[in-house]
This record gives C-alpha cells, structure tokens and sequence, in this order.
C-alpha cells in the first residue's frame, strides 16, 4: 500500500471527486472517531462533523459500523445520508433470524460469571454480539476467559475480532462489503471512496472494484487489501479537506 496523500493517492482523490455519482462511506471507530478506552466516549470531532456536513452538503455520505444505529447516530455531530450498522448487518433491510445466535446466547449466559470475573464486557446488538477486553485489568486472562467460551463449535455463527474485541455474527449476516455494494445500488451511485481501520473493513477493501477508492487507517504491512492507507486517525480531517478541495476545483464555473 501506499500512503493517500503521496502523488499516486492525490491524483486518485482529484479523479474520484471529478465524478458527482460517487459515494463517501466511512467506518466510525478509529475512522471519523479516534479510538478511546470507554467506547461511550467515542464522539466525532466538532470540526470532523462539521467538514462532513459540507461534504453531505455535495456527495451522499455513508458510515459503516460496527455500532447499532441507534448508538452512532448521537455521536456523529452531522446528518449522513445512510448509516448501516453491525458490521452491515443492520440498516440495509436484513432481519437476524435461525437458531444459531440464540443457541451462542445461551452459551453467553453459562460463562456470564467467568467473563465478568475476567473483565469481558458482553454488548449485544440484536444482529450482533461484542466482546470486549480492552478494560479488563489483564487482557491476557480476558482472552483465555474468551477462548474457554468459543472452545466448542458454534453452529450457524462466524466470530472475528477487533481492536480488543470478538465479534460474534449470524453465519448468513451481511458484512460491510454487502453494505458498501447495497449502498451504492441504493444512492444511484457507481464510484465508492470507503475509508476504514480494522479488520471487518477489509471486506470492502476484498470487493473494490473500478471506480472504487479504499483507505485503510494505520499501515497493515502488506495484510491489508486497502489501495492506500493514512497513518493515523489525525489525517482524517486532511482528508476531507482534499475532498472538498477536489470538488470545489472540479466545480463548472458560473460561464459553463
């Protein structure tokens, strides 16, 4: 990967903001919010949300999460025109159903005492369940309260993890790539920017396709299939600055 703002990245943004049919999707966590200890801190910044209301103003703008919709929508500071939340799983019209989550919740209760002893904090979404360990006092012991619990086969559920969390899935769920590619269907739009930091965005990096521009934040060294990456989560705003930018060049002068 190369990083976005070397001349190969800008030349892609100018040619991508030439294109009014062209959607600008982003993750939330440790993409449009810094990550944070406590997840209910997590906010975008004032002058992040405000750089994306202007770009709303011109482009449709999706955020893609890991979150619930009704969890991230406070914390975004401007009006998207889509969020879809639980890894893709939720805002898209698919509905949770099967056995295989229920039976997975059952399993959730019998270790309830041994997750809570080690620090495993269980959130659960309705299309999702989340394990988190970043606050455990030992993540080390969290992960092997973790791993006791996914020891036997969990039938009609997938499980991948995060930065200090295991998500826990329906086998059958839409992930972000599903989303990226009903968002684009459902916005009229064929040219995606997506821009994202962890390992369930890389399912939109799998499926770019021409006319797509993904992001990755943090450099992966060579494990992610984003087509650039950025640092860190502090370039975001340099980022939506260049594209608005790029579009206010590319705007037809009162003459045309």
């Amino acid at each position: 990967m190369r990083h976005l703002f070397s001349p190969a990245g800008e030349a892609a943004v100018a040619q991508l903001m030439r294109r009014q049919d062209v959607l600008l999707a982003f993750d939330f966590d440790g993409t449009l919010a810094p990550i944070v200890a406590r997840p209910d801190d997590a906010r975008v910044s004032v002058a992040i949300a405000r750089r994306l209301s202007l770009l709303a103003a011109q482009r449709p703008v999706a955020v893609i999460t890991g979150r619930s919709v009704a969890d991230v929508r406070p914390r975004l500071g401007f009006e998207p025109s889509f969020v879809v939340g639980n890894h893709g799983a939720e805002g898209m019209g698919w509905s949770p159903s099967g056995e295989g989550m229920d039976q997975f919740r059952a399993r959730l209760r019998a270790h309830a005492d041994d997750l809570r002893a080690a620090g495993v904090q269980v959130e659960d979404k309705v299309f999702s369940l989340a394990l988190h360990y970043r606050l455990a006092r030992d993540r080390g012991v969290a992960m092997q309260a973790i791993e006791r619990l996914l020891a036997a086969p969990a039938a009609g559920v997938q499980m991948f993890g995060g930065k200090c969390v295991v998500n826990v899935v329906s086998q059958d769920a839409p992930d972000k790539g599903d989303a990226a590619k009903a968002l684009l269907r459902a916005s009229g739009c064929e040219a995606l920017l997506f821009v994202g930091d962890d390992v369930n965005d890389e399912a939109v990096f799998e499926c770019a396709q021409d006319g797509w521009l993904t992001v990755r934040i943090g450099r992966s060294h060579g494990a992610s299939l984003a087509m650039f990456f950025l640092d860190t989560h502090s370039e975001m705003s340099a980022l939506l600055e260049r594209l608005q930018q790029a579009m206010v060049r590319e705007a037809p002068s009162p003459d045309d």
